[in-house]
């Protein structure tokens, strides 16, 4: 693999460099924030690992600027920040993994391997449709009719689950934990809100309902297969 590691502690970067290298990787460090992003621009890697916390531009900058720039290399972020929020936060700026510090080098390196034997995104679905609605997950961008809807971040999210998931009901718990990574049940209603003001969105003006609900069960994105 050839690795960009972005990270401005001297002690982690030398023990992952040196980890790494004598796997027969290569890496290349950058210290601070800008100079990760000249090279996240300039070279080509298998994979990048980033710090959040960085001097001159920070991780979820870094890698928000990498994405709207089109690399869409895998990016790890390897951090102290180790709250629900703080990898929801990170993996919305566009990271594709996530591990705190302290960590396990072999954990790293595993990981990392994963993410290099995913497919590329340029072979993945980066367009999804369901009738007349369509999300582009590149520009993220979702439109019906061709006409734009705004849509914030977990709104976004929560459709584009429900949009990979067509015609199957999707229960509160997956939402739950596919969504807002929650893995314990909250007590709260913000599956039901967060539904409800997708449909008034997505559904407004329409002459059907895109989102079905299944009484007991949960939700379903109806997506009738295209005429023949």
């Amino acid at each position: 693999m050839k690795i960009l590691l972005v990270e401005d502690d001297e002690r982690t970067a030398s023990y992952v460099k040196k980890g790494a290298q004598e796997l027969g990787h290569v890496v290349d460090h950058a210290k601070t924030g800008r100079d990760g992003l000249f090279l996240g621009l300039s070279e080509t890697y298998d994979v990048m690992v980033v710090d959040r916390k960085l001097p001159g531009m920070d991780g979820l900058t870094l890698v928000k600027t990498l994405r709207t720039s089109g690399i869409t290399t895998p990016v790890i972020f390897l951090t102290t920040l180790c709250g629900i929020d703080d990898r929801i936060e990170g993996l919305n700026a566009g990271g594709d993994d996530y591990l705190t510090k302290p960590f396990a080098f072999g954990e790293l390196i595993a990981r990392l391997g994963a993410l290099v034997r995913r497919p590329p995104l340029a072979e993945a679905k980066t367009v999804l449709r369901a009738q007349d609605l369509e999300m582009d997950l590149l520009k993220r961008q979702v439109t019906r009719g061709g006409v734009a809807i705004e849509l914030q971040p977990k709104e976004f999210q929560l459709l584009e689950f429900l949009m990979r998931h067509p015609n199957q009901v999707v229960t509160r718990t997956m939402l739950l934990e596919g969504v807002w990574d929650f893995h314990f049940d909250p007590k709260t209603t913000v599956v039901e809100t967060h539904i409800s003001r997708l449909r008034s969105k997505i559904d407004r003006s329409q002459d059907g309902g895109l989102i079905r609900t299944v009484r007991g069960a949960g939700y379903m994105l109806n997506a009738p297969a295209p005429a023949a």
